[in-house]
This record gives structure tokens, sequence and C-alpha cells, in this order.
């Protein structure tokens, strides 16, 4: 359980990443918490926000759990079943993505991002599934938000190995990159918000229990502090709690 044992720290993590969909959004999704989160958004604050998954389907409407994107009842109510060329070719690199909602194994100081291996503590290194998509959709997509829980381990200086993009790469811009959008704008944890912008991270909010000083400390990147200081996340309401226990995630796959 979270800090506050009314809700777990998953539930607080797919509300505080659900918080970051904007109605209207066009996102293309990633596996598990990004996927509760987007479909919390839905249903709640921004109804119009549209939903893609890299494999080719259109605006999914699930009204059950699912075990991932190539489950089929995640594909409930969509509008239309294309190829992964077309989410990741006609509409991200096309321009049409104003949002990916993704996953990470670790995050750099410019929200630069690896999904392919980490180093194990003998030196060994653990391989992963790599990009996918992911480095298509945080080049192409207007912005960027990783939803991933809060580990010393998934913050580093310089990444074990760089998948995917943020907002600068090796010093350089986006702008000198040749890369479209923000890049990455937020990190959401199971304890905080981080934003990114062009002058690095910060510690933009901390959830219902934590305390910025704590997050700051367990978190091995550097952090500015916002002018105003540190604010505390909107706490889950009934309503999204609702939505997450009875029918986006009942048994608990992503939020318990």
């Amino acid at each position: 359980m979270s800090a506050d044992e009314r809700w777990t720290g998953g539930e607080m993590l797919a509300v505080a990443g659900s918080l970051q969909v904007q109605d209207g959004d066009v996102a293309v999704v990633g596996l598990g918490l990004p996927q509760m989160a987007a479909l919390l958004a839905q249903r709640t604050h921004a109804p119009s926000a549209r939903l893609l998954l890299e494999i080719g389907v259109f605006e999914p409407m699930p009204t059950e759990p699912s075990a991932g994107i190539a489950d089929p009842r995640m594909w409930r109510g969509a509008t239309a079943f294309g190829t992964t060329l077309e989410v990741l070719g006609v509409m991200v690199h096309g321009g049409r993505v104003s949002l990916g909602l993704l996953g990470a194994l670790q995050v750099d100081p410019w929200g630069s991002f690896n999904t392919t291996e980490v180093e194990e503590a003998d030196g060994s290194r653990r391989r992963f599934r790599g990009s996918g998509g992911g480095n298509d959709i945080s080049s192409n997509a207007g912005r960027i938000v990783i939803v991933m829980t809060h580990q010393a381990r998934k913050f580093a200086e310089t990444l074990t190995f760089l998948t995917s993009p943020g907002r600068q790469v090796g010093g350089r811009s986006r702008a000198d990159l040749g890369l479209p959008g923000e890049g990455t704008c937020a990190v959401v944890t199971d304890r905080a918000v981080i934003a990114f912008g062009p002058d690095g991270a910060a510690l933009e909010s901390v959830h219902p229990g934590e305390h910025p000083d704590a997050v700051l400390a367990d978190t091995p990147i550097p952090l500015a502090v916002p002018h105003g200081g540190t604010k505390e996340t909107p706490a889950p309401t009934a309503r999204q709690l609702a939505f997450i226990r009875n029918e986006l995630d009942p048994k608990g796959w992503y939020t318990s």
C-alpha cells in the first residue's frame, strides 16, 4: 500500500498519469500502467481523447481488463483496425499524434529514456524488449509522458542504453537533431510528478503522504524545486478509484 492506505501506489500512479492526458489528445499508449492512465483519463476529464495502439488499433474503448495491447479485449469498441505502419507511419511520423504515454526502464536528466537493457549488480547486462515503437513516438509525438514506479536505479545521469530521445541528447537540442515536438514533458511515478522543460527537470509535485526531501533523495538526477515550492498531487477521487477497481483493473494486474 501507499503511504495513504486508502489507495495503492499503483492506483495513485494511474490517477496521476491520467491527469497528464488532455481532452482532445491523440495518444499512442504503451502497455500496462500507461494504458490504465489513458483509459482512466478518457472516462473522467478527457472524454474526447483518442487512443491508438501501435499494432494498428484505432480508438479502442475496452470495457474489461486486458493482458496487453495484443489482447483482443483491449481492442473492444475500436473504430478501425489497421497496421503498425499506419499508426507509427501515417499518424506518428505524419505529425498527427499529440501525446505518447509510455513506460521506461531508466530516464536521464533531459527525459531521454532506456527500454533496452540494464546493468545488474555483478556487471552483467539484462536485455529487454527494446524500442518497439518507442523511438518513433518519442522522436515525433507532440509531447511524451513516462509512467513508471519510483526507484533510484531508474534515474541515471548516463543511460545504460539510450533507446529514445528526450529534450536533449548529448547536449544537443531536439531542433538541432531535426526532431519535432517537445520531447519528454513529465515522468509520473508512484511518488511524484517530475516535469521536464528547457532548463532540465523539476520536482513539480509529490503525492499525498510523500515528502519532497525524501523524493529528492531517491532521485539521483539533478532536480530543481519550482519557484513557490513543490505542490501536492491531487489525491485520487472516489470516482477515479471506482473506475480502476470495478472496470479498468479489477484483478489488480497493474495497480495492486
